[in-house]
């Protein structure tokens, strides 16, 4: 049975589709299409059920893919690392979204690559979660960071850590609304106050009124940045209260810059999950770099 047959058969198997699978594999659609017509004929039964989106794999076709995919990770391993890996440097591609990637998974993984022995070159790359999981699938990745869990088979995620939202703003803001106001009050104590967000549909302030006012806010976006580093800048130099990450703006509320409006009991969370193409953490530098981003990580929640 031709090898290259059953790498294309496998990444179907994965991607669920024979596009994803020819962008993957660096074919044409009627290519893949092609190789897997002529293994269905070798073989003598149906592999996949064609639909209107994508493929699902017949019984033999799931049973085949279970028994061929772990040795041909193998192979693809031994022709990526070659026969002395310590020679090359290899490129990991890592990307997620541009606060947290840079704040905290750069910083860990650029660590690494200066440890002797460990060392690959590091290519990043920013953007949301839809964005970042596409290019993951269709290998433009070999590592991403998102807060969408992937669903499927052609790609793996692991949780990495929970991100604590705080709702801030600058000290004279806290000081209008007064202490007493927000617990007598709720969420109506915050609606004459500007808003700085990411976007105009305020998913980091909507998010945390449903979780911990149950409700949604009425207001609309004071400044749209695209950033959350630019929206703690702004934030701090009074343009309005903002929902941002502990993480990110612990700094600023340590030296008093902004303050916290409201301590809930139970603070809302966001999950980061890393994500893989299945196999893929068999060659060695892209799983030095997850396990490393999973033991900093530790340290992060």
């Amino acid at each position: 049975m031709d090898l290259a047959l059953l790498r294309t058969f496998v990444t179907v198997h994965r991607a669920g589709s024979f596009t994803r699978a020819a962008a993957l594999l660096g074919l044409s659609q009627p290519a893949v299409t092609s190789q897997i017509r002529t293994l269905e004929r070798q073989l003598g039964r149906p592999l996949f059920l064609r639909q209107a989106r994508g493929v699902t794999p017949t019984t033999i076709g799931d049973e085949l893919a279970h028994k061929a995919a772990p040795h041909l990770d193998a192979l693809v391993e031994i022709a990526e690392t070659g026969l002395d890996d310590e020679s090359s440097l290899r490129t990991l591609h890592l990307a997620g979204p541009p606060e947290f990637t840079a704040e905290r998974a750069l910083p860990a993984l650029t660590a690494l690559t200066g440890e002797a022995g460990q060392g690959f070159a590091l290519r990043a790359s920013f953007g949301n979660a839809e964005e970042t999981l596409e290019g993951l699938a269709a290998g433009h990745h070999d590592l991403a960071i998102t807060t969408a869990q992937p669903r499927g088979a052609l790609l793996t995620s692991t949780a990495l850590c929970d991100e604590e939202h705080v709702l801030v703003a600058a000290p004279h803001w806290a000081e209008r609304i007064g202490s007493g106001s927000l617990r007598r009050e709720g969420a109506p104590a915050l609606e004459n106050l500007p808003v700085v967000e990411v976007h105009e549909s305020l998913p980091f302030v909507s998010r945390y009124w449903a979780s911990v006012f149950d409700s949604r806010p009425v207001t609309s976006g004071t400044v749209i940045v695209p950033d959350l580093r630019a929206v703690l800048s702004c934030t701090r130099s009074g343009a309005g209260l903002a929902v941002l990450p502990r993480y990110l703006c612990a700094p600023a509320l340590q030296d008093g810059e902004v303050v916290t409006l409201h301590e809930p009991a139970v603070p809302p969370l966001r999950t980061y999950f890393l994500a893989a193409r299945i196999g893929t953490l068999t060659m060695p530098h892209i799983a030095r770099a997850h396990d490393w981003l999973q033991r900093a990580a530790a340290d992060w929640c």
